[in-house]
């Protein structure tokens, strides 16, 4: 069965929710999917390390599964890799700050749409309680006017 899909705005306060409210929740058949905040803060331009945070997505199920996989989409950018925030300053126009969303702690696998590039398991449970945590980077130094950064990245829960 396939799920509708979850919206979750990503920017240098990046955050995935639902509803504005920064975390949100809803129930869809036998599965609850709960989304906290991926917050940046504020990003240096002159840093040299890149900007790291984490959020997470929690997935609660009754019934026999098999496999669930979570996808998250592109944003706004032409591929996951990198994804891009964007900010419209009044006087130069668009800007884009390059980022990411990962599997790992060491950022080293990008989580994105479509496979092979997703979380997955394959099981049969009757009760899945699912907490993922998604590792978000900033890269370091790109030189980009200062200013709120978004993105709008679609989170799919198939089970």
């Amino acid at each position: 069965m396939r799920l509708p899909s979850w919206l979750a705005a990503l920017g240098v306060a990046v955050a995935m929710w639902l509803g504005g409210t920064g975390a949100a929740s809803a129930q869809f058949g036998n599965c609850t999917i709960t989304t906290t905040p991926v917050s940046f803060g504020v990003y240096n331009v002159f840093d040299a390390s890149p900007l790291d945070s984490t959020g997470s997505i929690q997935i609660t199920c009754f019934g026999w599964l098999r496999t669930v996989n979570v996808m998250l989409s592109k944003g706004s950018a032409p591929t996951n890799n990198p994804r891009q925030m964007v900010y419209l300053h009044p006087t130069f126009g668009e800007s884009r700050l390059e980022y990411n969303l990962y599997l790992d702690a060491a950022r080293s696998q990008i989580w994105g749409d479509p496979f092979p590039y997703s979380y997955s398991t394959n099981a049969w449970w009757f009760f899945l309680n699912l907490n993922l945590t998604v590792y978000g980077r900033i890269r370091q130094q790109q030189d980009v006017p200062a200013g709120s950064y978004s993105d709008l990245v679609v989170a799919t829960i198939n089970y």
